[in-house]
């Protein structure tokens, strides 16, 4: 007769301890209800323990997250006011010792509590969810792929060449950036530049999985790194691999300005077979002499017939710029390329506030 009633005691169990979790959480504060202050005059109430950065996208406002919340990438800063916490280990890579001091951590690091007063670039209020369908999908490489987003709700986007996008992996709790490399001036889609990486989530769902016709949520835009149309300098841009999304996006509004700066770019690949728009950047030459070209392989092939630039990028940079203080430098690329080339690029006495590129790990 025990064995009849041992259901019920397992369910009685169950539903105790489901209690007493449910108990647990309200005694420390997870569902409270709690109020968020954004820029000292637009109120969210919430409720749960979740991160700052998970709570803010539930409620529409959307900070940059490079590597999905994981912090590895440093971009989902944001400034508290008052109650600061002391800076954990995960977010001290990232942060300076000014940052610290004014109380900047990352959202992905830090838990929503009660009558949270928090500061946000203004520009982040205007990123929002945007519905698309894949319209067209190219091979650029062997591990490169285009990918064209059209558009449906809103039908329509303003960024700025240079900015970036993140998308929201369908299926999977996976958000990732990547830069758009289309027109500007083009608004009713954009396009991004996607390099395969192997066991790479959302790498692999580009590669593998997604297909034309596909719908797909895009969030942003987002991005301190854009061109700086009201200036006059001329301009050195840098990129590898899939960096070229930026790139292309910032030459393109160029070329609509009639390409009125000097601008010399940068392109570094291991092998022939890893370049592409090639001849897309030739013909911008031909069109505009103040623009040159320079692509280098560090590891051409015998069959690549190569003539052109051979070495490391940074070589190459450095072979090729003279004086470079009254420049504007464009970087994307690995964090570890960056800060090879900014080095490259303070050796010419360029000033740092002139130097622009966004961190992706």
């Amino acid at each position: 007769m025990g064995f009849l009633y041992l259901p019920i005691i397992i369910f009685g169990i169950l539903f105790l301890v489901t209690g007493l979790l449910i108990l647990l959480d309200y005694l420390l504060g997870g569902s409270q209800e709690k109020t968020i202050t954004i820029n000292g005059d637009n109120q969210l109430v919430v409720y749960g323990d979740d991160t700052v950065l998970s709570t803010l996208a539930s409620n529409k406002v959307y900070l940059p997250s490079a590597c999905g919340g994981k912090a590895t990438c440093g971009t989902c800063k944001f400034r508290l006011i008052d109650d600061v916490p002391g800076v954990k280990p995960t977010e001290e890579p990232f942060l300076s010792p000014q940052e610290i001091e004014d109380g900047v951590r990352l959202s992905c690091q830090q838990k929503v509590k009660p009558d949270m007063k928090i500061v946000l670039p203004p520009g982040l209020l205007s990123a929002r969810d945007f519905e698309t369908v894949i319209e067209e999908m190219e091979d650029l490489t062997y591990d490169i792929k285009r990918i064209k987003f059209k558009l449906i709700e809103p039908n329509t986007i303003d960024f700025k060449p240079g900015q970036f996008m993140q998308i929201k992996v369908p299926g999977i709790e996976v958000v990732r950036a990547y830069s758009l490399a289309s027109n500007p001036s083009h608004k009713d889609y954009v396009e991004m530049i996607v390099r395969y990486v192997p066991n790479g989530q959302a790498t692999t769902f580009v590669h593998k999985a997604l297909e034309v016709g596909d719908k797909i949520t895009l969030i942003g835009p987002f991005g301190d790194f854009f061109l700086q149309e009201d200036s006059n300098k001329p301009i050195v841009c840098i990129a590898g691999g899939s960096g070229k999304a930026p790139i292309r996006s910032i030459l393109f509004r160029l070329k609509e300005l009639g390409m009125k700066r000097d601008v010399k770019y940068f392109f570094g690949a291991r092998s022939k077979r890893d370049l592409y728009y090639t001849d897309e950047f030739l013909e911008l030459e031909k069109e505009f002499p103040n623009f040159k070209y320079i692509p280098a392989l560090s590891e051409p092939q015998e069959s690549d017939n190569w003539t052109g630039e051979v070495g490391l990028i940074t070589d190459v940079l450095d072979r090729n710029v003279g004086d470079l203080s009254g420049h504007e430098g464009y970087l994307c690329g690995s964090p570890g390329m960056i800060k090879a080339c900014i080095n490259v690029l303070n050796k010419h006495d360029i000033k740092e506030e002139n130097v622009y590129f966004d961190n992706f790990s």
